[in-house]
């Protein structure tokens, strides 16, 4: 069975950086160990020391974390040999996708800022042990945690200049635009912090390559908070916050996103082709009301659920196959109950079955109407007839919580 949702959430009211990201984590309880593990698979053993203090910042506690080298002045790596490092090395599988995910961003946003071949960045832009640490002991954790859904809060990037292996660079720094650039990372305002860099290249690439989505705080249920600290003394507190959400097993409330538009100059086809497309974009659900429009003019109103990620090629399904000029968009909730997908074989043929599983631990099945039509047509049979036989069939074979849920 799948594991259940293990919702965290990134709260970076003063920005991201790896080491309080993995600062937070610590402060959770993850064991050293974990974190140690794979580094010395990367034979980075002895290279490093990581000195974890419990500090406070703005009168609030929480965990500072720096990486001292052991080697002042280690040596400088392409990320073409970084990426084989990574590779090669005896690593979880899917600990070795993430961190290979991290860098090959962070790689590719380096390389468009200095107008070459990523494999071609240095290892101090992308590779520094430091950064290797962080973004290693990041995914490490999370997945330590079991989090298979992780939501961050847009963060400010800072604003002013930051000395650089390259000289003096603007903030935000050039890596940090491009990662938001590239991956679509809203960016809170800077406005009323001192001129200081407030996001990182690791701590944006870590976000961009794990988050599922840049969002205000989800509801949840917080079973713990982990809070890593900042190194930069600010007007206000430095920290960043990693609330870990109780697993869910039964109903659980999701994010949703409706979009709406009042149309009263499509032809009844026209509006087909644009719903069509609508749901063969990914909607959850696509529907049109009757609605009465200005100069008495019949007019649909055209809705569509979906996920809040799918909301950019949504909108381009809207302008290409639409005549409206404007789409609304609200973020939403829903409950929904655990649902599973499966196919009972039938003496007329298999019939596919969404069922859900009721907080009380009954079960609520539904035949899909297309396999029943077909079965009908094919066996000359009323489909009313077929539906309470399939039916009958469920009661004595239920399913089971080893079902793969969908």
């Amino acid at each position: 069975m799948t594991a259940p949702r293990r919702l965290a959430l990134v709260d970076c009211p003063t920005g991201l950086a790896g080491n309080m990201l993995l600062a937070s984590l610590f402060d959770l309880g993850l064991p050293q160990a974990v974190v140690e593990a794979p580094l010395q698979a990367l034979g980075l053993a002895g290279a490093y020391r990581i000195d974890l203090r419990e500090e406070r910042s703005g009168g609030l506690r929480g965990l500072h974390l720096a990486v001292a080298l052991t080697d002042p002045s280690p040596p400088h790596r392409h990320w073409g040999e970084l990426r084989h490092q990574i590779a090669e090395a005896a690593l979880e599988p899917q600990l070795k996708q993430r961190v290979l995910a991290v860098f090959s961003l962070l790689a590719e946003a380096e390389a468009r800022v200095h107008g070459h071949a990523p494999e071609q960045v240095h290892f101090h832009e992308v590779g520094a042990v430091d950064a290797l640490v962080d973004v290693v002991g990041v995914c490490a954790g999370l997945l330590h945690f079991g989090v298979n859904e992780l939501v961050c809060t847009p963060p400010p990037a800072g604003h002013g200049q930051v000395p650089t292996a390259h000289g003096l660079l603007p903030l935000p720094a050039p890596a940090v635009l491009e990662l938001a650039v590239r991956h679509q990372v809203p960016l809170a305002s800077s406005e009323g912090f001192p001129p200081v860099e407030l996001s990182t290249p690791t701590g944006m690439a870590l976000m961009a390559a794990l988050a599922d989505r840049f969002a205000p705080a989800p509801a949840l249920q917080p079973a713990a908070v982990g809070v890593g600290l900042g190194s930069r003394q600010l007007d206000r507190p430095n920290l960043l916050r990693l609330v870990l959400a109780a697993p869910e097993s039964g109903e659980r409330l999701e994010p949703l996103l409706l979009q709406q538009a009042q149309i009263d100059d499509a032809t009844p086809e026209d509006l087909a082709v644009l719903m069509e497309a609508l749901r063969e974009a990914g909607a959850v659900e696509v529907f049109h009301q009757p609605v009465l429009m200005k100069k008495g003019r019949p007019g649909s109103l055209v809705s569509v659920l979906a996920s809040p990620g799918l909301a950019a090629a949504l909108r381009e399904v809207w302008w290409r196959h639409g005549s409206t000029i404007g789409v609304r968009e609200q973020l939403q909730q829903r409950w929904a109950l655990p649902r599973q997908q499966r196919e009972l074989s039938t003496p007329w043929g298999p019939v596919g079955v969404k069922c859900s599983r009721r907080p009380d631990g009954t079960w609520l099945c539904k035949p899909e109407a297309d396999d029943l039509a077909s079965l009908a047509l094919r066996h000359g049979l009323p489909m009313a007839q077929l539906r309470q036989a399939v039916l009958a069939q469920l009661s004595t074979e239920p399913p089971t919580e080893s079902s793969e849920p969908w």
